[in-house]
């Protein structure tokens, strides 16, 4: 017996259904921002008056299946944000693992239906705890929502895959709440970059937070300089030689006039027959994007990559638009490689 025909024959037709899955989960996000209401700030209030008062206090996660997994991810959001989480499976809480909470940790359950018997087993001894209940619920008017002391509303409309079963939409939607939560504790402490430095010091993203453009960047005899009437031929011999992928075009006094890159050779290349008597201004971009000594790398990659066109390289200009030097997108990777 042959098997029957897949619904989607075509590639165009497997990439129609994709998109289709995102935009749904796109809308059911949206969907759930427009419905998210005062419930955020009161367990945003319950999380910090708790863990503000019992220094030992911690926010307790639970789910069980896919709801566990969004769980297990929001614990360690939360961990990284300063608001101290743990997860708690609920099956394995009856075996012993209940001795992780204690009295007065708030507790976040997820749940798509809200009628999850595992978590429902566990109401009566978070309130014996005197735990605070948070419910992420795809059904916010479940059994286990009439539990919960704040219910945060994580329904959809439907499921993003073809036949509306999997748990997709909802679980990015339980996910984008839980987040929404992280953010207003974020904002109600106060935490800073710095802040986020300190937790992640051994990461990419941590090194961003603490390292300077100044640390890493190239200047003096490294960079290739040109003065507007230079030939081109002789900024690309200076490119070649001071292989940074650009050279800066400054004014007598230092002053920053613009940059050459690998990108505008190319485009001098395919507009002009005849090169040879092209100038440093002919084919530099004027005015490009800039970043000073004292910005942490971390704005520096978001100035390369936050943008419709990313560059790879960026001049350092001190606050006198004097160009100090470049730095490279290539440099701020391989300052974290090196620490590594």
């Amino acid at each position: 017996m042959e098997p029957a025909p897949h619904k989607y024959q075509r590639k165009t037709d497997l990439l129609a259904a994709a998109r289709d899955a995102m935009e749904t989960e796109a809308r059911a996000i949206l969907s759930a921002s427009r419905r998210l209401n005062n419930s955020v700030v009161i367990a945003a209030d319950l999380i910090l008056s708790v863990t503000g008062k019992l220094g030992h206090a911690k926010v307790i996660f639970t789910g069980i299946g896919k709801s566990g997994y969004i769980a297990r991810k929001l614990a360690a959001t939360f961990q990284s944000t300063g608001t101290p989480a743990v997860f708690l499976h609920p099956s394995e809480a009856a075996h012993g693992d209940l001795g992780l909470c204690q009295p007065g940790d708030p507790v976040v359950m997820i749940s798509k239906s809200g009628t999850t018997s595992e978590l429902m087993r566990l109401v009566h001894f978070f309130r014996d705890q005197g735990s605070p209940l948070i419910g992420i619920l795809g059904n916010p008017s479940s059994t286990l929502a009439g539990e919960m002391d704040v219910v945060m509303d994580a329904s959809v409309q439907r499921e993003a895959d073809p036949e509306g079963f999997a748990p997709t939409a909802s679980a990015t939607v339980a996910l984008a709440v839980g987040h929404a939560l992280s953010v207003a504790l974020i904002t109600a402490r106060g935490f800073t970059a710095d802040d986020f430095a300190r937790l992640h010091a051994g990461g990419q993203l941590g090194r961003n937070l603490r390292v300077r453009v100044e640390s890493v960047m190239h200047s003096g005899p490294e960079v290739a300089w040109a003065t507007p009437s230079d030939s081109l031929k002789q900024v690309v011999i200076d490119m070649s030689v001071h292989s940074l992928g650009a050279a800066c075009v400054v004014s007598p006094e230092r002053n920053l006039l613009g940059i050459i890159t690998d990108g505008d050779l190319r485009r001098a290349l395919q507009e002009h027959d005849d090169i040879r008597t092209l100038t440093a201004a002919d084919v530099m971009t004027k005015s490009p994007v800039t970043i000073e000594p004292d910005a942490l790398v971390h704005d520096a990659l978001s100035l390369m990559e936050d943008r419709p066109s990313q560059i790879s390289v960026l001049p350092v200009v001190d606050a006198d638009e004097r160009c100090l030097g470049l730095i490279r997108l290539h440099d701020i990777y391989q300052t974290g490689a090196k620490q590594d």
